[in-house]
């Protein structure tokens, strides 16, 4: 008896008590898969998508102009399924800022979210401007500068975004915009553009948002919502009811080491964006078998999961050599076992081809 109860003290004590072993993911990163042009480079890749034709785009916070702070740091790139490069979407668009999310729609049109500026852009496929979202702050205000954050927090505007982040549709055409380090909240449109409603506030609370960061919808129109600084991912219905909660809770090493910066005190209260299983970047596979991929920055790895929550498996770490993570910021998932993750410390998307899972 003795022995059954240091037994069980052990195991209470280290964590590990009610964490079953989560399976590795077996993997390979493909090297020197995207090719740029002499003279082109990547800034921090903030965001990845991939299209029907597998092209692949990269929103990157390159070709930068001004200061250190207050700079223009967004470019849009598209590369062939072979990863040859294509051409620059939207260069000298008026919305680039602060690059933050790219996402391709079932009909391929080009979606890009610019935390900057303050606004979505809808591209066609041609790379055209199609729709806008938003509006950006005017140059010529002399009282306007960098958004503040003040408390209590300033009345959202409809149509309007403060920090913006992301951007998923529903199977009738609805966008979904997580509205972002500031308003905290998913805004909603019709497939027309126009206004239909938001959801959320600043909170911990369910429905509640610290940092809407990354957003998905699955094939029955779930909207899954990345609640990085309340280290969980929100799930609702389109008309913004919260269906569930998903947390993430796997061991790790507790000497691993983080990408950048000092390793975070653990447990992490208040804003929980460094703390183990924070979801940073939030993606769901195509139907008919879906799942949900999450990238952390600490302890750097991605997690797959079933769209109840169930851990599948885990795969990854936080470095700078291939196979290696520094701060995925997105990812496409085109497959179960395809997926491509953007990173803002490493400057650079990684191709990541997944051994079968074994479920």
């Amino acid at each position: 008896m003795q022995c059954l109860v240091l037994l069980l003290f052990l195991l209470v004590g280290s964590g590990w008590a009610q964490q079953p072993a989560v399976p590795e993911i077996s993997y390979r990163s493909v090297p020197d898969f995207l090719k740029l042009p002499r003279d082109l480079y990547f800034g921090e890749a903030a965001g990845v998508a991939v299209n029907s034709r597998r092209h692949i785009f990269v929103l990157s916070r390159g070709n930068t102009s001004g200061p250190s702070y207050g700079a223009s740091a967004a470019q849009l790139l598209e590369f062939s399924s072979d990863g040859a490069f294509l051409r620059e979407i939207g260069h000298n668009l008026y919305a680039w800022s602060f690059a933050h999310a790219v996402k391709v729609d079932k009909h391929d049109n080009i979606w890009v979210a610019d935390k900057g500026s303050d606004m979505v852009v809808k591209f066609t496929p041609a790379g055209r401007v199609a729709m806008l979202f938003g509006r950006k702050q005017e140059a010529s205000a002399e009282e306007l500068g960098p958004l503040k954050h003040p408390q209590p927090p300033l009345p959202a505007i409809d149509g309007m975004f403060r920090q913006v982040t992301d951007m998923a549709w529903d199977s009738a055409g609805n966008t979904y915009i997580s509205d972002g380090y500031i308003n905290s909240r998913i805004a909603k449109f019709d497939a027309a553009g126009n206004w239909v409603m938001s959801w959320g506030e600043p909170g911990d609370l369910p429905g509640q948002f610290n940092v809407p960061h990354s957003i998905a919808v699955d094939a029955e129109d779930n909207i899954y919502v990345a609640d990085r600084g309340n280290r969980r991912i929100q799930v609702f219905r389109g008309d913004g009811k919260i269906v569930r909660q998903i947390s993430i809770d796997v061991p790790f090493d507790p000497n691993a080491r983080p990408a950048i910066g000092n390793r975070p005190k653990l447990p992490i209260s208040g804003n929980q964006t460094m703390a183990p299983g924070s979801p940073w970047a939030i993606c769901i596979t195509p139907p008919p078998h879906q799942v949900i991929y999450s990238s952390d920055a600490f302890p750097g790895r991605i997690y797959k999961l079933t769209l109840e929550g169930k851990l599948l498996g885990v795969l990854g770490e936080a470095g700078k050599q291939l196979k290696q993570f520094g701060w995925i910021h997105e990812i496409a998932c085109p497959s179960e076992n395809e997926i491509y993750v953007s990173e803002l410390l490493n400057w650079r998307v990684q191709k990541l081809l997944l051994s079968p899972s074994r479920q």
